[in-house]
């Protein structure tokens, strides 16, 4: 099988994520960055699939060039080949021009049988993208996906829902999507760590994929941040003396503030 993982560098979520005064952008620089934890667990169901059916797996991200850090560590652990796009003039895509990008990215990767996402990332939680590449490439999609199987050329998924798990099946290609519960990914070895700086990571500009730099970006998103102020800091509560009547006192604050 040829596996195509879809992979995205995100701000660590212990550091502390703010927008940029200027486009009121996520400013990524101003973060430690890490690649996206649902997209290692998404790696990692690519290697057992690989492991299991042979073939090749290939990791296609787009970002920036620091990117090329959450690229390597999906490498060293075990995937064969990346694509990156990266572009200045992708800053600000929304979901929608994302996902085309994305489209063309996997297009150059022949003739691959699946494509494996995580459900949403955790810098946006969009959790569109998937769906949207689905539509794109013309595939079926299989999403929010907690088991995965791969039996001749049809893949069998386990979905947990609200009412209870469902089970479906597609024919390849297929686009899927992987929730946390899908696997517990691996760690990268010191051997998967040094083997991983000579695989082969393809660098491509949005010419490249045969898109203009108009079709892409802040300017053809389809929604803008206009306006951002940061969260008010917390003001002290008010504080009640009890001198035999606080459960009143409470009462008249709470119906104050018309909670009752």
């Amino acid at each position: 099988m040829n596996i195509v993982v879809l992979v995205k560098q995100v701000p660590d979520t212990w550091s502390e994520r703010k927008l940029t005064d200027a486009d009121h952008t996520l400013d990524r620089e101003s973060a430690d960055a890490v690649l996206d934890e649902i997209n290692e667990r998404a790696v990692e169901e690519a290697l057992l699939l690989q492991e299991a059916h042979g073939g090749e797996v290939t990791v296609v991200a787009m970002g920036p060039g620091r990117a090329t850090d959450a690229i390597r560590k999906a490498l060293s652990m075990g995937a064969d080949k990346a694509v990156h796009v990266s572009d200045e003039s992708l800053h600000g895509s929304d979901v929608l021009t994302t996902a085309k990008v994305l489209a063309k990215a996997i297009g150059t990767v022949e003739g691959f049988d699946l494509v494996i996402a995580g459900n949403e990332a955790t810098d946006g939680r969009a959790g569109a993208i998937p769906a949207i590449l689905a539509e794109l490439l013309g595939l079926p999609q299989v999403t929010q996906v907690r088991k995965l199987s791969v039996e001749g050329g049809v893949i069998k998924a386990e979905r947990e829902t609200d009412e209870g798990l469902a089970f479906i099946e597609a024919n390849l290609p297929a686009v899927v999507s992987v929730t946390e519960k899908i696997n517990e990914p691996r760690y990268p070895s010191f051997k998967g760590i040094m083997a991983a700086k000579k695989k082969p990571v393809s660098t491509l500009t949005v010419a490249d994929l045969g898109l203009d730099a108009g079709e892409v970006g802040l300017g053809a998103a389809w929604s803008q941040v206009l306006e951002a102020a940061p969260k008010p800091p917390r003001s002290a509560g008010q504080r009640v003396e009890d001198s035999g009547d606080g459960g009143s006192k409470i009462a008249e604050y709470l119906v104050g503030q018309k909670l009752i």
